[in-house]
């Protein structure tokens, strides 16, 4: 009987010191070069340098984590004007895409515009599959621009790799300021 007791304590142990210790451990960042808010799943990284984004040259900051070959990320940069930042959102998109040879599964797109510049805005979501890696891919990605200033948000893995509440809370969890 005592046997089973100290079997069970010890269980229960273990189970507590693993919870410690998750596979996501979500924190919260502000980016201090851009505008936004994001939940990483893991500590991130973060890096700027020049992209050719469909023949404009910007630079671009990405800052990411990855969890299990999972990739959570975002991309931001300014361009010249807005009509720069809502160019550099489908290029953006298109690039994702190609990278793995994607298929698009859904999308939805939005823009505005109030007359100002400066408020100009365009959005798009996609979800879609391709492969890379060795094997099938799975990308969800929210691209948008808010004036002259454009972001990429994608969670990027191997299809059966990426938990869709996990996509789901980082890409909820993105709000510009």
């Amino acid at each position: 009987m005592r046997k089973n007791k100290l079997a069970v304590t010890l269980v229960l142990a273990a189970t507590l010191l693993a919870g410690c210790n998750p596979t996501y451990n979500w924190r919260d960042y502000s980016s201090p070069e851009a505008p936004y808010r994001v939940m990483f799943p893991a500590k991130p990284a973060s890096h700027t340098r020049s992209v050719d984004l469909n023949g404009v040259k910007v630079e671009m900051t990405m800052t990411a984590a990855e969890v299990e070959g999972v990739m959570f990320a975002v991309g931001t940069g300014v361009a010249e004007d807005a009509a720069g930042a809502q160019a550099a959102v489908d290029a953006m998109k298109t690039a994702m895409l190609r990278n793995i040879g994607a298929t698009v599964q859904r999308e939805s797109a939005s823009a505005a515009s109030s007359g100002d510049p400066a408020s100009a805005r365009k959005s798009i979501d996609i979800d879609a599959t391709g492969t890379g890696n060795g094997g099938p891919m799975q990308l969800t990605g929210h691209f948008e621009s808010r004036g002259k200033r454009f972001y990429q948000v994608i969670v990027l893995g191997k299809a059966k790799a990426v938990p869709p509440e996990q996509s789901e809370q980082f890409m909820k969890s993105f709000t510009l300021l």
